[in-house]
């Protein structure tokens, strides 16, 4: 069985999470409904209800093997929602974010890459090299034992 996912931050191509979408079809690029809100949370951002911005990003086909990585990538239901949305290629699942948005950054043009930039420019950089959990490259440091830090599980 297969199922849409729209995706707006490191699951984009070219992202640093993208690689979890290998073996799924992207349909194409779109806009969301102006009616959610993008923020900012460090390495990546979370989209909440409400609001009156278009989120861009992509729609991916995916099998339920994959919708399963993304909801562990995305800590569904903890910290993301997922819900259906309409989009051109036909109903999609969007995640939308859980956690405290009070004095984040507000992303106003709903696009991501607005805020990655260039995969090679400063920003860019400093956003795929944030300590994050849901940075893998990050979780790649937490497990090497040279660096001192014990791996989360």
């Amino acid at each position: 069985m297969f199922q849409r996912v729209f995706v707006y931050g490191t699951l984009l191509s070219g992202e640093v999470n993208h690689h979890l979408l290998e073996g799924a079809e992207l349909l194409g690029r779109g806009c969301t409904e102006p009616c959610f809100t993008m923020f900012g949370l460090g390495a990546y951002p979370g989209v909440a209800r409400g609001g009156s911005t278009a989120i861009a990003g992509e729609v991916y086909r995916v099998g339920m093997r994959e919708l399963e990585r993304l909801d562990r990538l995305e800590d569904y239901p903890r910290l993301y929602d997922r819900i259906l949305i309409p989009t051109s290629f036909g109903s999609a699942w969007i995640y939308l974010y859980r956690g405290r948005i009070r004095d984040r950054l507000v992303i106003r043009t709903g696009d991501w890459r607005t805020q990655t930039g260039s995969r090679s420019g400063c920003r860019a950089a400093a956003i795929r090299t944030a300590r994050d959990p849901k940075n893998p490259r990050w979780r790649e440091r937490l497990s090497r034992p040279e660096d001192g830090v014990a791996a989360k599980t």
